[in-house]
């Protein structure tokens, strides 16, 4: 077990006094995205959660205007988004299921519709438009989930409707924060998912696979000119007032540099695109149930929509709890998942090999069967 070799080599290291930690932090986990050689975020915000490096890249969006001598107190964020559950996270999330409860305490956002709701990436990019033409001036920052937005139920995002974002907040001089907390580190295929339609941040959200999921760790990264809006003389008090106690734990950072070097030995990424393309065709045999309605994949996040009626789409009754009982079925055969309501989720290791994922799905299935038909795959 690399990363767990790793925490114990810096345990024994003295990883806990802060020469060591700085030096393992600045030296070994210069994240940077690039495009033809050039790196393009290179400033990195440590944290400890998903949450937290959304918090900061919110807070980074507003200081940066206010820096800039305008102030920006409007978000821009899609509907059935989720971003985590602190305040700010909350503010920008869009499922009323999580978040409702908590609006009398939020800040200001717009919502644009759920972009795996449209036709097409136009009519999802027109939607959007619409909202920064009429608050132009006044948004911060557009946050998304590149490609798919996970806890909204593996809602996958129209094939270029991510490029057309990244464009619109150019056009209408906006910041754009992708939130790639569930996405990023291989599980769409690539790296981040922003890769796969060319697109750079302003600012970028990291934690979930960042260590591999040994330890808390998390990381905000922006782009240069966000970075230099910050600096100043003293009295100007131009500081970023944001840090927790944990922030960049050195363990945790070790962790880090652990999976990393597991991703660069083992090809993870190279290895990927065969498994996706199993997976796909594991999932046909799920498309042609009864009461399997969409079937959405994007690299390994999988979701697999359960329905009444497949023909006229008619959901089960809440009461019914129909994707928590196969989730409960799937686990007394031996399969962990679980559900987002009736959306079934299969988000399966990286490290998995097909048979692997064969044998997942199988079990899957199964249990699809037994709880919505009530008997067993022939």
């Amino acid at each position: 077990m690399p990363g767990a070799a790793a925490i114990d080599g810096e345990l024994v290291g003295e990883a806990l006094s802060c020469r060591r930690g700085g030096r393992l932090v600045f030296a070994g986990l210069d994240f940077r995205l690039t495009a033809g050689g050039a790196p393009l975020l290179t400033r990195v915000f440590y944290s400890d959660s998903g949450s937290e490096a959304v918090e900061i890249a919110l807070k980074m969006a507003y200081q940066y205007w206010r820096h800039r001598g305008q102030r920006r107190a409007l978000y821009v964020a899609l509907s059935e988004s989720y971003h985590g559950d602190t305040i700010g996270a909350v503010s920008v999330g869009g499922i009323p299921l999580f978040h409702g409860t908590f609006r009398d305490l939020l800040f200001q956002v717009e919502f644009a519709t759920c972009p795996a709701r449209a036709k097409d990436a136009g009519a999802a990019a027109a939607g959007l438009e619409a909202v920064l033409a009429r608050r132009r001036g006044e948004v911060a920052a557009l946050i998304l989930e590149p490609l798919v937005q996970a806890a909204g139920g593996i809602l996958v995002a129209p094939p270029g409707f991510l490029a057309r974002a990244r464009r619109l907040c150019d056009q209408y001089d906006t910041l754009l924060i992708a939130d790639e907390v569930a996405t990023g580190f291989g599980r769409t295929g690539r790296m981040f998912a922003c890769e796969h339609e060319a697109v750079v941040p302003d600012l970028l959200c990291m934690a979930k696979g960042l260590t591999g999921g040994y330890l808390p760790l998390a990381a905000t990264l922006v782009r240069e000119a966000i970075y230099e809006a910050f600096l100043g003389e003293v009295e100007e008090v131009k500081t970023f007032f944001h840090g927790h106690s944990y922030t960049c734990n050195p363990l945790a950072c070790a962790a880090v540099l652990a999976s990393l070097e597991i991703f660069e030995r083992e090809r993870v990424l190279d290895h990927l695109p065969q498994k996706i393309e199993h997976v796909r065709e594991c999932l046909r045999k799920f498309a042609g149930r009864a009461h399997a309605g969409a079937v959405r994949q994007c690299g390994l996040m999988v979701g697999i929509e359960l329905v009444r009626d497949r023909a006229t789409g008619e959901p089960y009754p809440q009461a019914q709890a129909m994707g928590a009982s196969v989730c409960r079925r799937a686990r007394l055969l031996g399969l962990i998942t679980r559900p987002l309501g009736d959306v079934v989720v299969f988000m399966p290791p990286l490290a998995s090999s097909e048979a692997d994922l064969e044998a997942m799905l199988a079990i899957l299935y199964r249990a699809l069967l037994l709880e919505t038909e009530g008997g067993e795959p022939a």
